[in-house]
C-alpha cells in the first residue's frame, strides 16, 4: 500500500489517466443503453471530450473548463440528459478554484457555472407529463446545485492554504538570506577590525623594535651593557607583537582550535603603564598622568583608548624629530572619558601620516577615527599651536551618548 501511495504521488497524471479511462468505459455503457439514434454520436462525442477533460485537468485547467463549458451546452442543445461522464464537472471545478496558479476570472467562471449549470439542467431535461410543483423544482436545484458548489469552496479552501505554505517558505527563505547577509556583514567588519588591529600592534612594536636596533647598534662598542638591554627589549618586543598577532590571526581561522587555547586578553587603560614604559625604553621622554577617580570601564572604550594612544605615541616617535617629548592625560569624568596626547616636536610633518604620505598605509588617524566613531566619541587630532601635534579624544561612558 506504500508503494502505491507513493507511485500515486509521484505520476498524478497517470492517476488523472487511470480515472479517465475509467470514466470512459462506465459513461460508454450509459450512452449505448440510454442514447439511440442521431444523438449518439454526439453523446459519444461529448463523452470522449468529458474523459479528456479529467486526463488534462492539471496541465491546462483553463482550456478543460472552457472545453467543459462547451460540452454542457451541447448537451441542452442536443437534448442529451446527464450521464456519469458529468462527473468530470465537478473534478474541473475543484481543479480550478485550487490552482494557485489559474487566473481569478477562470475561477469566479466556475463558480457561476456551479451555481447555473444544475438549473438549466433541471429546466431543460425535469419537463415531462408530470409536472414538478415549484417548490419541488427549488429543492432539486439547490440539491443538484450544492455538491457542485461544495466542491469549489474546497478548491478554494485548498489554493488558499496552498498559497499561505508558499508564502512561508518564501519568508522563511528571505529570512535565511537575511541571516547569511548579516552574517557576512558581521564577518566583513570582524575582519576591519582585525585589520586596524594588526595595524596597531605591528607599527608601535616594530617602531619600538627598530628604534632599539638603532640604538644598540650605535653603542656596541662603546656600552656592552645598554646594548643587552636594548636587545632584550627588542626580544620582549618581538614576543608580544607576534602574542597579540596570533591572537589577532587567531580568530579568522574558521573551524581550527587554538594552539595551546591560550590568547593574549585585549589591552586596557591598566595596560597604559607598561605601554608607557616601552615607549620610554625606547627613548621617548613621555609624562603621563590620570586625573579623576579610577573606575571599570566598558571594554570597547578601554581598548579604543588603549589604541588611541599607542598609536599617537608610536607617531610621535616616528614623526616627532630627535628630542621630541610627549605628555599623556587620562581623566576619568562623570558621563566621559578624556584623552590627551601631545607632543613638542614637527608637528606639521605628521599631516603626512593622515594622507598616506608618511608611511604608505595612511591608517593611522583613520583607524583612531573609525574607534572613536564605533563607541560614540569624538577626536581632534592636528598640530597644535607652539609646534608640535596634538590628539584628543572623548570617549562617552554610557550607550545612551
Amino acid at each position: 500500500m506504500q508503494r502505491l501511495y507513493d507511485f500515486l504521488r509521484r505520476h498524478p497524471t497517470g492517476v488523472d489517466t487511470f480515472w479517465a479511462v475509467l470514466l470512459l468505459g462506465f459513461t460508454s455503457l450509459w450512452v449505448a443503453g440510454e442514447v439511440s439514434g442521431a444523438h449518439q454520436l454526439a453523446a459519444a462525442i461529448f463523452t470522449v471530450g468529458l474523459c479528456l477533460v479529467v486526463a488534462l485537468r492539471r496541465k491546462a485547467p483553463v482550456k478543460m473548463l472552457l472545453l467543459t463549458a462547451a460540452i454542457g451546452v451541447g448537451q441542452l442543445i442536443f437534448d442529451i440528459p446527464p450521464n456519469p461522464g458529468n462527473f468530470a464537472m465537478f473534478v474541473i471545478t475543484y481543479t480550478v478554484a485550487s490552482g494557485t496558479s489559474t487566473a481569478r476570472w477562470a475561477a469566479r467562471c466556475a463558480l457561476a457555472g456551479a451555481l447555473v449549470g444544475p438549473a438549466l439542467s433541471l429546466v431543460r431535461f425535469g419537463e415531462g407529463p408530470g409536472h414538478r410543483q415549484l417548490w419541488e423544482s427549488l429543492f432539486f436545484t439547490v440539491l443538484l446545485t450544492v455538491p457542485f458548489v461544495l466542491a469549489w469552496v474546497l478548491g478554494d479552501s485548498v489554493r488558499t492554504r496552498r498559497a499561505y505554505w508558499a508564502q512561508l517558505e518564501e519568508k522563511a527563505t528571505r529570512l535565511e538570506k537575511e541571516r547569511e547577509a548579516q552574517a557576512r556583514i558581521a564577518v566583513a567588519a570582524e575582519r576591519a577590525r582585525i585589520a586596524r588591529e594588526l595595524h596597531d600592534v605591528v607599527a608601535h612594536n616594530v617602531s619600538v623594535m627598530v628604534v632599539q636596533a638603532d640604538g644598540a647598534a650605535y653603542v656596541l662598542d662603546a656600552a656592552p651593557e645598554q646594548t643587552r638591554q636594548a636587545l632584550e627589549t627588542i626580544s620582549g618586543t618581538g614576543r608580544q607583537a607576534l602574542a597579540e598577532m596570533r591572537r589577532l590571526l587567531g580568530v579568522l581561522r574558521t573551524g581550527e582550535q587554538a594552539e595551546g587555547g591560550e590568547y593574549v586578553p585585549q589591552p586596557g587603560v591598566e595596560q597604559l603603564t607598561d605601554l608607557i614604559d616601552q615607549v620610554r625604553g625606547a627613548g621617548l621622554p613621555v609624562d603621563f598622568r590620570v586625573e579623576g577617580e579610577p573606575r571599570p570601564l566598558p571594554s570597547s572604550v578601554e581598548l579604543t583608548a588603549y589604541r588611541i594612544v599607542q598609536e599617537a605615541l608610536t607617531n610621535s616617535r616616528k614623526h616627532g624629530g630627535p628630542d621630541v617629548a610627549a605628555t599623556v592625560r587620562l581623566s576619568y569624568q562623570d558621563d566621559d572619558l578624556e584623552l590627551l596626547v601631545e607632543d613638542d616636536g614637527r608637528g606639521a610633518r605628521h599631516e603626512l601620516y593622515e594622507s598616506g604620505g608618511a608611511d604608505g598605509l595612511g591608517h593611522g588617524l583613520i583607524g583612531m577615527r573609525e574607534r572613536v566613531g564605533m563607541v560614540g566619541g569624538t577626536l581632534i587630532a592636528g598640530p597644535r599651536p607652539g609646534g608640535g601635534f596634538r590628539v584628543s579624544a572623548v570617549l562617552p561612558l554610557k550607550p545612551g551618548r
